[in-house]
């Protein structure tokens, strides 16, 4: 073999080597897209009103890390996040997912729902490449604007060889967090997730990735629930528990308006007020299903009553989604409870 040939060869295995990961951002809008006339702003703003590729465009740093390119699958406030949004958004990081050039996705979201988008990706999404969701407390047009950095280092950690197989992570504040524990903890500072039952997953610095566990409950690749096999959802709503508990009303409403299950945010361990519980055991018995989640996001719930679902340690965002998705699987109280008690 001459020098020529050895030349050629090293050459092609040192731009194998060097090759850049290829990430693709889903942008849906949200603070992180977001613009005042003011650069003091931080509340008041519009919401989803900047465009995927102006976000790459203020980041020039992300092309250094991967090859990037942008899609626009909405341009919301999260707040008003909805199933049709859920399904479409799940169903092209999928399409993308299973192409042999995409190398992970990061998706932008606005902070509000962005935990139970997220929980819904990491049930639903059957892949083992990095699915990360990022997005900003302060809107691009103000002072300090934490969604430049947040959006570097979300591109960071979806193309860290590392990220491989730990389900869908949220990237804020230099912080990673796991779908399945995150949550909101705070409603304006920078610093704003958190994950009460399990600590942060790890942390970024200056974009070098650091773990601190992997998750062992069941996620994308080992989750029972194929977002291919899943046109509609269920219709499942939140009520909550309090003092003098008038909502047995609302219970009542809306399970005459077609609601298959309810998720009650209790007091304390779950605790439902009598007022609401009467209602609710009366239909449950004509087949409403009713799990008990906590208003406390830290802790477990238990629950010694064969009609009602415990939730374990899942928030009632949470409980929501994975009720949602039991509901595509099955009726039986008992197998939703397992279902519970597994993810």
């Amino acid at each position: 073999m001459n020098l020529a040939k050895l030349a050629l060869i090293f050459i092609s295995c040192w731009s194998i080597a060097m090759a850049k990961p290829n990430i693709v951002i889903l942008a849906t809008g949200g603070t992180i897209a977001g613009q005042s006339d003011s650069q003091i702003d931080t509340t008041g703003y519009k919401a989803g009103v900047v465009g995927v590729d102006v976000l790459i465009k203020a980041v020039p740093e992300i092309s250094n890390i991967a090859n990037i390119s942008g899609e626009q699958v909405a341009n919301i406030d999260s707040a008003d996040m909805t199933n049709e949004i859920w399904l479409k958004l799940a169903n092209r990081i999928d399409a993308l997912l299973s192409q042999s050039n995409v190398d992970g996705i990061v998706i932008t979201h606005g902070t509000d729902t962005m935990e139970e988008s997220a929980f819904f990706l990491n049930l639903v999404i059957h892949s083992d490449k990095p699915i990360v969701i990022t997005g900003a407390m302060r809107p691009a047009s103000a002072l300090s604007a934490d969604g430049p950095k947040n959006l570097y280092n979300a591109v960071s950690l979806a193309a860290n060889k590392d990220s491989k197989n730990r389900g869908v992570m949220i990237v804020m504040n230099d912080r990673i967090q796991s779908a399945r524990f995150a949550s909101k903890t705070h409603r304006i500072n920078t610093d704003s997730f958190s994950s009460p039952n399990a600590g942060d997953m790890g942390y970024i610095v200056d974009g070098r990735v650091f773990f601190n566990y992997k998750i062992d409950k069941p996620h994308t690749t080992t989750s029972m629930f194929n977002i291919r096999n899943i046109k509609t959802l269920p219709k499942v709503n939140i009520l909550y528990s309090y003092a003098n508990d008038g909502s047995s009303v609302a219970a009542k409403a809306l399970f005459d308006n077609g609601t298959e299950g309810i998720v009650v945010a209790g007091s304390g361990n779950g605790s439902i007020h009598k007022y609401q519980k009467e209602t609710l055991e009366r239909l449950i018995s004509n087949g409403l299903l009713v799990v008990k989640s906590s208003r406390i996001d830290s802790g477990i719930t238990t629950s010694d009553e064969k009609d009602f679902i415990a939730s374990n340690d899942l928030n009632p965002r949470m409980a929501r989604i994975l009720l949602m998705l039991s509901l595509t699987k099955t009726k039986d109280i008992g197998e939703i409870q397992k279902i519970f008690d597994k993810y």
